[in-house]
C-alpha cells in the first residue's frame, strides 16, 4: 500500500471512452468517501438519491468508482416486493467501473484498472468454482440476500445507519465496495456504457443457450420473454446455429427487436385460445421445440416452456428469477419421458474467468450489445428509468 507521499500521482486519472471524458478522483485508501447513491428504504417505494458514506476496503476488498450501470428486472423484483431482501438497500448488479483503491492482500486488480463487478463471485477454491460444470461460488449472496460482505459487515452507511448491499455488488451508487472474488479486470478501452451488460443481462441469456442448454446447429428453440436477457438468449441460440428461433411474449412491441437479433418468428400467447405449449407443438408438427428458455420468472411460464419442448429429448432452461417462496407442482410424467429441465445462474459462466473473454469478444465485434440498449440517462433519473422498464418501453436502460 502506498503512503501519502507516494499517492499524489494517482489523484486524478483521465479515462476516455466512446462518447466522453470522465474525470475520476482517487482518494487515499483509508479515507471514507461521501457520494450519491440510490437507496430503497422499503419495498414499493421509489429510490431516494442521498449522500451516503462508503468506507474504505478491508483486506481482500476493492472499492470501485461506478461509471455505468444497467437496470435489470431482478432489481425491479426487489422494488415490487417479489424478492425478499433486507432494507435499507442499494440495488444494482450490472455495471462497469474503475478501481479506486484496494485493500490489503488484493493482487488481481489495482488502482486505475477498468473492471466489471460480478454478482456471482469466483473464489477459485470452493467446490462449485473447482467443478468443471459449477459456477455458483459459495461466497455468493444470490438467493439468501443477506446484504453484507463475506465478513458479515457493510461498507455503506447513511447518517450512521447501515445500508445493505445487493448480491455482492450494489452498483446504483457512485462508489461501491466488493470482495476481490466479485470483480473482473477488463480491457481498458472497453466502453463502460455498453460492456456493463456483460455483468448480468447479456451473459445470463447468451450463456443459457451456449453453456447451459448447449444448443446445437439446426435445432429449434423457443424463448419465453423478450426483454434484455431473453433477447440475449435469442442471440445465443443464433450464435449456436439454431435454424429456428421462436420468440414468445405478450408485448408485440418487442417482436421487431427480437427479429433484429435473430428470432425467425414471434408469437403472442394472447392471440390464441389454446395454451401456448400446444401452439408451439402445432408449429413444430407435433414434436415440440428442441430447446426452450423461460426468461420471465413466472412459474406458469416455466411450466409452459417445459411442456413446449420435445417430451423425449427436449431441454428447457429456467433463466428468469422467480419470486421468493414460489413453488411449482407438476406431474412426473412430464420429466420421466426424457425431458431435461434445468436452471442457470449467470448463464453458467465462471465469472472472473469469462467476463474478460466476453469483453474481448465484444471488442473484436464477435457480438454486438447495441440492439439491447434502448435508453441511457443520468444517474439521478433512475426512477424514470424504472418507470420505462415497468411500462415495457425499454429493453436495457443504462444509467451513467
Amino acid at each position: 500500500m502506498r503512503n501519502a507521499a507516494g499517492f499524489g500521482s494517482d489523484i486524478q486519472i483521465i479515462l476516455r471512452n466512446a462518447c466522453h471524458h470522465c474525470l475520476i478522483s482517487f482518494f487515499p485508501p483509508t479515507q471514507v468517501i461521501k457520494c450519491k447513491a440510490a437507496v430503497i428504504w422499503e419495498p414499493k417505494t421509489p429510490f431516494s438519491i442521498v449522500e451516503i458514506e462508503v468506507a474504505p476496503p478491508k483486506a481482500h476488498e476493492v472499492r470501485i468508482k461506478i461509471l455505468a450501470s444497467g437496470i435489470c428486472r431482478s432489481d425491479d423484483h426487489v422494488l415490487s416486493g417479489a424478492l425478499k431482501v433486507t432494507f435499507p438497500i442499494i440495488l444494482g448488479h450490472e455495471a462497469a467501473g474503475v478501481v479506486e483503491s484496494v485493500g490489503e492482500g488484493v493482487t488481481s486488480v489495482k488502482t486505475g484498472d477498468k473492471v466489471i463487478p460480478t454478482f456471482v463471485p469466483q473464489c477459485g477454491e470452493c467446490s462449485p468454482c473447482i467443478h468443471p460444470r459449477g459456477n455458483l461460488c459459495k461466497l455468493n449472496d444470490f438467493g439468501t440476500f443477506v446484504g453484507l460482505l463475506p465478513d458479515g459487515t457493510s461498507r455503506f452507511s447513511y447518517k450512521g445507519e447501515l445500508i445493505h448491499s445487493f448480491v455482492s455488488t450494489s452498483t446504483f451508487t457512485e462508489y461501491t465496495v466488493v470482495h476481490e472474488s466479485s470483480v473482473a479486470k477488463i480491457d481498458a478501452a472497453a466502453p463502460p456504457e455498453k460492456v456493463c451488460l456483460i455483468g448480468c443481462g447479456f451473459s445470463a441469456g447468451y450463456g443459457a443457450a451456449i453453456n447451459s442448454a448447449k444448443v446445437e446447429p439446426g435445432s429449434t428453440c423457443a424463448v419465453f420473454g423478450l426483454g434484455g436477457v431473453g433477447l440475449s438468449a435469442v442471440m445465443g441460440c443464433k450464435a449456436a446455429g439454431a435454424s429456428r428461433i421462436i420468440g414468445v411474449d405478450i408485448n408485440k412491441d418487442k417482436f421487431p427487436k427480437a427479429k433484429e437479433v435473430g428470432a425467425t418468428e414471434c408469437v403472442n400467447p394472447l392471440d390464441f385460445e389454446k395454451p401456448i405449449n400446444e401452439v408451439l407443438h402445432d408449429m413444430t408438427e407435433g414434436d415440440g421445440v428442441d430447446y426452450s428458455f423461460e426468461v420471465v420468472g413466472h412459474t406458469d411460464t416455466m411450466i409452459a416452456a417445459l411442456t413446449s419442448c420435445n417430451m423425449n429429448y427436449g431441454t428447457s432452461v429456467m433463466v428468469g428469477a422467480p419470486a421468493t417462496g414460489s413453488e411449482i407442482t407438476l406431474p412426473p410424467g412430464l420429466i420421466i419421458t426424457g425431458r431435461v429441465w434445468k436452471g442457470t445462474v449467470f448463464g453458467g459462466w465462471k465469472s472472473r474467468d469469462s467476463i474478460p473473454r466476453l469483453v474481448s469478444d465484444f471488442m473484436q465485434k464477435k457480438f454486438t450489445l447495441d440492439p439491447l440498449i434502448t435508453h441511457t440517462m443520468p444517474f439521478d433519473k433512475i426512477n424514470e428509468g424504472f418507470e420505462l422498464l415497468q411500462a415495457g418501453k425499454s429493453v436495457r436502460l443504462v444509467v451513467l
